[in-house]
């Protein structure tokens, strides 16, 4: 490994998530722990290691006052934080019982990225003016509800596999294909919206995307790679995405994202002459599109996202079929 920076690492040339997640093709081997110090710590992270955001990428005046868009912000970041945070705890089961050094290697980077992600969602309410003294609390008290409906059933899920069952392959098959293959969409959706509008979220959203795009695609080439070498392990693996979709199912993460979107849309619509004629997606003006349209599309890459990576592996799309009109874009 050279010191050079790896295109799909570097922040000027790495593709968009979705074109990355699903075109890109990398494994642990490839992405080991030089990998990281070079091409994440030394690459992506040059500059804004501290915040997530370059210092001249600044917080415009008007998110750090009280109105629709902040508080669209706050409860973003603060929500994101402690799924990143949760993450980063579930993770340490995967160093422990990872097969082999490069699986190892490659986990203890993502545990490191989660905790980064969570600290830079965290930090960012600060720059936003929420206390930071009572930073943890007023996390903890603003997402309770988030956490005990949609996270702690998702954390529990990923437990019995990885912790209690001690299933390597059956862990990276949740955490990659039924959280992060659900959850990164909507990473991609707060770099589009959060752009125009805030430099510096949008840099912390770019940031966090190039390291999914690294999780996901690894992720994928590790379960690719086991089922072919283990062919009596794809009726097991189909079952834990299975049991993965029935509990997004069940979860009632759409609430949740459909309030905030609904404050953004607000604060948008305020802030319209910043916004302009951005698009947020090509052919479509971010300031014509509703709350609703905005989580239609998150889903629409979930889908999409989902159908590149599944075709990767191997695996039938089938298993990942949701009930019409459930899903998750958090």
């Amino acid at each position: 490994m050279t010191g050079s920076v790896a295109p799909e690492a570097d922040w000027d040339s790495a593709p968009g998530l979705l074109d990355g997640a699903k075109d890109l093709e990398l494994g642990p081997e490839r992405c080991d722990l030089a990998y990281w110090i070079t091409s994440v710590a030394q690459g992506t992270l040059r500059g804004r290691g501290e915040t997530g955001h370059h210092p001249d990428a600044t917080v415009p005046a008007f998110l750090k006052a009280p109105g629709p868009l902040r508080e669209a912000l706050v409860l973003e970041f603060g929500f994101r934080g402690l799924a990143e945070e949760l993450a980063t705890r579930l993770l340490g089961h995967y160093v422990a019982i990872a097969p082999g050094v490069p699986e190892m290697e490659f986990y203890a980077t993502q545990l490191l990225d989660e905790a980064r992600h969570a600290r830079v969602f965290r930090n960012h309410l600060v720059e936003l003016g929420v206390p930071a003294g009572t930073l943890l609390k007023d996390i903890e008290a603003m997402a309770a509800d988030y956490r005990r409906r949609v996270l702690d059933p998702v954390v529990d899920f990923t437990h019995d596999i990885v912790r209690d069952q001690a299933d390597f392959p059956g862990g990276v098959a949740v955490f990659a294909i039924v959280i992060e293959g659900v959850l990164a969409p909507a990473a991609e959706l707060s770099e589009r919206k959060w752009t125009p509008l805030s430099p510096a979220t949008g840099e912390i959203s770019r940031g966090t995307a190039i390291d999914e795009i690294r999780h996901l695609t690894v992720a994928s080439t590790i379960l690719r790679d086991h089922v072919a070498r283990h062919p009596e392990y794809r009726p097991r693996l189909l079952e834990i995405l299975r049991a993965g979709v029935r509990l997004w199912d069940e979860i009632p993460d759409r609430e949740f994202v459909l309030h905030r979107e609904e404050l953004f849309q607000k604060g948008m619509l305020e802030h319209a002459d910043m916004v302009g004629d951005y698009e947020i997606w090509p052919g479509v003006r971010m300031i014509d599109t509703t709350a609703e349209q905005r989580y239609d599309m998150a889903e629409q890459w979930t889908d999409e996202m989902a159908e590149a990576r599944m075709a990767y592996m191997g695996l039938p799309l089938e298993v990942l079929s949701s009930t019409p009109g459930t899903g998750s874009a958090s």
